[in-house]
């Protein structure tokens, strides 16, 4: 499912690791939004210059997209490079689920073996060893 390649998905992933550009990502999920919408709220913490080079980067990883109607700028939301993250995190998802599954069962034949008397240990060896 992976459509760009092994460099889009790391613009992607380095483009949601940074918790400002995914409060704007929530943001634009619930409906398109200007440029100014989205910067408004990180404006006590940051310049509008700063914030447009986290909307940049969003927009180089294709999870935003930004248009023009007349003096606004008006961004949306784009989900296909999301779809190809979690098709590249569900691989490694089934993988420690097996993994765990396996995990499991080998706890639960110990268990079970635990259950039996436990063998006798001789004081002062190890290994069967006198130290």
């Amino acid at each position: 499912m992976q459509t760009h390649g092994p460099d889009h998905l790391n613009q992607v992933f380095a483009a949601l690791a940074d918790p400002t550009r995914r409060a704007m990502l929530a943001r634009l999920a619930k409906g398109q939004a200007n440029v100014s919408d989205l910067a408004e709220p990180f404006l006590k913490d940051m310049s509008l210059p700063a914030v447009t080079k986290h909307l940049k980067v969003l927009e180089r990883a294709g999870l935003v997209t930004k248009t023009r109607e007349a003096q606004r700028r008006p961004c949306t939301l784009n989900g296909a490079p999301m779809r190809d993250a979690v098709a590249w995190m569900e691989q490694y998802r089934e993988f420690w689920e097996q993994s765990l599954d396996r995990l499991g069962e080998y706890l639960e034949t110990l268990s079970v073996q635990g259950a039996r008397p436990a063998a006798k240990k001789t004081k002062g060896r190890r290994n069967g060893r006198k130290r």
